[in-house]
């Protein structure tokens, strides 16, 4: 019987290709998972290149490269800073962040990340943290949980989702709450509206939007010079906060610009335009669909992050 795939990385060759790796370089995968992508940057390094791979999801611990340039740390990407300084890193080469949600979290349905099967109300990426979207569901007030659905899911109808879940409590199993919401979703939309309900909850869950503002800023402070950022997003909310990022050197996209009319910002962007999965990607990864890699080459650490 063969064993279930922990994780296909999307983009790998143009990721890869983006990070434009140096043998004697070192770098952070922050989004360890299967390790697919790791495995392509060792590939890739010299004796004297050094990779640490980063993880919130201890599961990952058994995908671990026996390699001495490489290291295992088990951490949120929020405190990437904090985790290089640990391991005597005093600067990077390349930053890479798969930001998708791996096969083994959907396909572990004890893990509560999909709607397809009943389970547990979970959706931690860490299971050493203590809340879970059993938690969330049923603790949070109906308006902070209608701000929930609306700003991470996107979901128009919030409001009328947030007041038929909390009428439904308590929820304890991702069937539970699919039977809740079931009657307001319109068959023909019925599992992309659920995934939008799904992916709002995991997204609060595990502070995903705000590790990722921590992850982007700090980018700024343990990139070297000339070093490139890839990330790879699924949604329009991460792909949002990247871009912005990458083009003016903050997430709200704040331009400043010098006497000239030219904007100053810290990165210089490698790919102009988003690259996406070809076809024949697709047709053997169909999760990777929904990817989008951006790559951007640090030219300067900015005055206040430097000091």
């Amino acid at each position: 019987m063969d064993q279930p795939v922990y994780h296909i990385p999307a983009l790998l060759s143009e990721t890869i290709a983006g990070l434009a790796i140096k043998p004697d370089g070192k770098y952070v995968d922050v989004t360890f998972g299967g390790g697919g992508h790791s495995r392509a940057i060792l590939e890739r390094l010299g004796p004297d290149g050094r990779l640490v791979g980063m993880d919130q999801d201890l599961d990952a611990w058994s995908n671990r490269l026996e390699d001495e340039r490489f290291t295992f740390a088990h951490g949120n990407f929020a405190y990437v800073k904090n985790f290089l300084r640990y391991y005597r890193f005093d600067g990077v080469d390349g930053i890479l962040a798969d930001l998708g949600v791996s096969f083994h979290h959907f396909d572990d349905v004890e893990r509560g990340f999909t709607f397809r099967a009943d389970a547990p109300l979970d959706m931690r990426m860490n299971r050493g943290a203590s809340f879970t979207a059993q938690d969330l569901l049923n603790t949070y007030a109906e308006e902070r949980l209608a701000d929930v659905l609306y700003l991470y899911g996107e979901l128009r109808q919030s409001r009328r989702l947030a007041a038929t879940i909390a009428k439904a409590r308590p929820l304890s199993t991702t069937g539970q709450l699919v039977e809740a919401v079931r009657p307001l979703l319109k068959p023909s939309q019925e599992k992309k509206e659920l995934s939008m309900v799904f992916q709002a909850l995991r997204i609060e869950v595990n502070g995903e939007l705000n590790a990722l503002r921590k992850l982007l800023d700090q980018s700024l402070q343990v990139l070297k010079p000339g070093g490139r950022l890839a990330i790879i997003t699924y949604h329009s909310l991460e792909d949002r906060l990247v871009k912005n990022f990458m083009r003016s050197g903050n997430v709200e996209g704040r331009q400043q610009k010098d006497f000239y009319g030219r904007v100053n910002t810290p990165w210089r962007v490698v790919n102009s335009k988003v690259i996406t999965p070809g076809e024949e990607e697709v047709e053997r990864n169909p999760r990777s669909r929904s990817a989008k890699l951006r790559v951007a080459e640090l030219i300067s650490r900015p005055e206040r992050q430097s000091r």
